[in-house]
């Protein structure tokens, strides 16, 4: 399959404060690709920059069009829905009420009433809590929940920004499998931010290690993992 995200010279940041400077990268339509880096590299930026959610210079193209020019509600028309770090949940809301929101574009009330049957099979404890308010959740229901209000869009990319951060093991690993699952069931494509880089390339099958800012290791998964830079510095071995 061709691209569906093909990014070139991406330059982006906040104020007079440049994060990124000429990023470079591609995502094939139902591939999963992973970022990595440090704190501070940049990752979190990349996603913002392709939502437009931060001042950005480059090419950005989605399915063979230009989006960099897009406010950030047109992208998410596109197809383009985004796991924010930190999770971005309606505390205040019940988790079915989140949900509702992330499928606030859509106008086939058939297919939404599927879609809740889908992510409740996915993420059964949301069924359970559905009616329970966003807050008072844990933080791996939460994260669960930021994922299925985003799968609420229908979309065809899913950018995730950090899903392990601050989760016990167990629950990282359940929201793993069941990434791979979404993957597999619905070849909706995802880009994923991740500081565990034993996690992201065991999932992701292209990877990108960005440092302050730029792309310096890139290739297939395999490839990256047996990188030596890659295994003394994020691997650990």
């Amino acid at each position: 399959m061709g691209a569906l995200l093909s990014v070139k010279n991406l330059t982006a940041g906040y104020g007079e404060t440049v994060v990124l400077h000429g990023l470079n990268f591609e995502l094939r339509e139902g591939g999963i690709t992973a970022i990595l880096g440090a704190n501070g590299a940049g990752k979190t930026t990349t996603l913002r920059a392709l939502c437009g959610l931060c001042r950005r210079r480059g090419e950005i193209e989605f399915d063979g069009k230009r989006i960099d020019n897009l406010v950030a509600e047109d992208v998410v028309r596109l197809g383009v829905a985004h796991v924010p770090d930190g999770r971005g949940t309606f505390a205040a809301m019940t988790a079915e009420e989140n949900l509702r929101l992330g499928a606030y574009l859509r106008r086939d009330r058939d297919g939404v009433a599927q879609d809740f049957e889908n992510v409740y099979t996915l993420f059964p404890r949301l069924k359970e809590r559905r009616s329970q308010q966003a807050g008072t959740l844990s933080g791996g229901e939460q994260q669960m929940l930021a994922i299925a209000r985003a799968l609420m869009l229908r979309p065809r990319l899913l950018l995730l920004d950090e899903p392990s951060f601050g989760l016990a093991p167990l629950i990282v690993q359940e929201i793993y499998r069941t990434l791979r699952t979404i993957n597999q069931q619905t070849n909706v494509s995802m880009l994923l931010v991740e500081q565990n880089a034993t996690l992201a390339l065991d999932l992701a099958d292209h990877a990108y290690l960005v440092e302050t800012g730029r792309v310096v290791i890139s290739g297939e998964s395999e490839t990256v993992k047996a990188d030596e830079t890659i295994r003394r510095s994020y691997l650990g071995y």
